[in-house]
């Protein structure tokens, strides 16, 4: 009886693992991870429909009937047949026209009769960075004041303030100094704050949960930002050796007159650079974001296997996406490295002073 009893367990255990799971529902991994790497008026915190948790945002928009400053709870939580979140009905009447897009090609924009108006919200991209820029302030001006209080013949300082320390050097002595050259000391604010601010957002973008969550250095907006503060820098900086390799270079005259093939390339190779500098930083962040959610997702998409194949997916889903984690930590640093230096070397570049002087 005892052994039929068994039998009859494991035939039923067997039926069980090879049976699709009824619990399982829909799920949609490329609205998960667009959800995680796009912008968003309000900052999804956990959950899914009525019962999800979100962080409303301000609403800082300009309409035909003027300035309006709400916030995104105003909207309704599910958009309309026409792919539109309203405002709700008991919004006061100077808004009732606005409603926020969900589809199409105003996706995600604030619109009045279907036309974006002028948006200066307070998204969930510059809500992390408000965050991060006051975190990073927070450490780098905690260090400075543990200094104000030591000498220079002081030991070195240990623990936070140590790797602070440490960070700073790094970046001074390895990548700064050797890419600029002679008279590095005055770009060194400008290149420090590129780093940091890069290394603080990319590491603070790994956190599932706010504060961190946010994927600004994988918003173009943002590394548009940095890539032009470059450029203007870089200009600036130039001098008259500089540009005149990019207007007359030292190439056969018939290379640069009376068609100016060598200049125009020159001069295309000015915006190329900061181009790259934006298109590196975002493409990184982005893809390292994307493809860590999408393996994360691998444990939803075989909720509707069987349990064997759930189980077993869900395991190696788990391992990569610890793997990927590893990585991005690594990226982190790598990509706030690799901007710095590209920086400092399109700077150094700019300054350079031919053999012969």
């Amino acid at each position: 009886m005892n052994c039929k009893l068994k039998r009859l367990l494991l035939i039923a255990l067997t039926i069980f693992a090879l049976t699709p799971s009824a619990r399982a529902e829909d799920f949609s991994a490329k609205e998960v991870v667009l959800e995680h790497i796009k912008d968003s008026h309000e900052w999804h915190v956990w959950g899914e429909g009525e019962n999800s948790i979100v962080i409303p945002l301000p609403v800082i928009v300009s309409s035909s009937t003027g300035w309006h400053v709400f916030c995104s709870s105003r909207f309704e939580h599910h958009a309309s047949a026409d792919g539109l979140r309203h405002v709700k009905a008991d919004a006061p009447a100077d808004i009732q026209g606005l409603a926020l897009a969900t589809e199409g090609d105003n996706a995600g924009k604030i619109v009045e009769n279907g036309e974006p108006v002028l948006d200066l919200s307070i998204t969930k991209t510059v809500a992390v960075m408000f965050i991060n820029v006051a975190l990073l302030l927070c450490c780098i001006l905690l260090s400075a004041r543990w200094y104000k209080k030591r000498k220079a013949s002081d030991p070195a300082p240990g623990g936070f303030v140590g790797f602070v320390e440490m960070m700073v050097m790094y970046v001074v002595d390895d990548i700064i100094k050797p890419g600029v050259g002679k008279g590095y000391e005055k770009y060194v604010p400008y290149l420090l704050t590129c780093f940091f601010f890069i290394f603080t957002c990319n590491v603070m973008g790994l956190i599932p949960f706010p504060p961190g969550s946010g994927n600004v250095t994988g918003n173009i907006a943002v590394t548009f930002f940095l890539a032009l503060c470059t450029f203007i820098i870089v200009q600036f900086s130039g001098n008259k050796h500089y540009w005149k390799d990019i207007f007359w270079p030292d190439v056969p005259t018939w290379l640069k007159a009376p068609i100016p093939t060598i200049p125009v390339i020159e001069f295309v190779g000015i915006f190329t650079k900061p181009f790259a500098l934006m298109i590196r930083l975002f493409a990184n962040m982005m893809a390292g974001h994307a493809i860590a959610v999408a393996i994360t997702c691998i444990i939803f998409l075989v909720a509707a296997q069987s349990v064997a194949v759930q189980t077993s997916m869900s395991a190696l889903s788990i391992i990569m996406s610890i793997f990927m984690m590893c990585l991005e930590c690594l990226v982190c640093f790598i990509q706030a490295m690799v901007f710095t230096m590209l920086s400092a070397v399109f700077i150094g570049l700019a300054r350079v002073e031919p053999a012969h002087e």
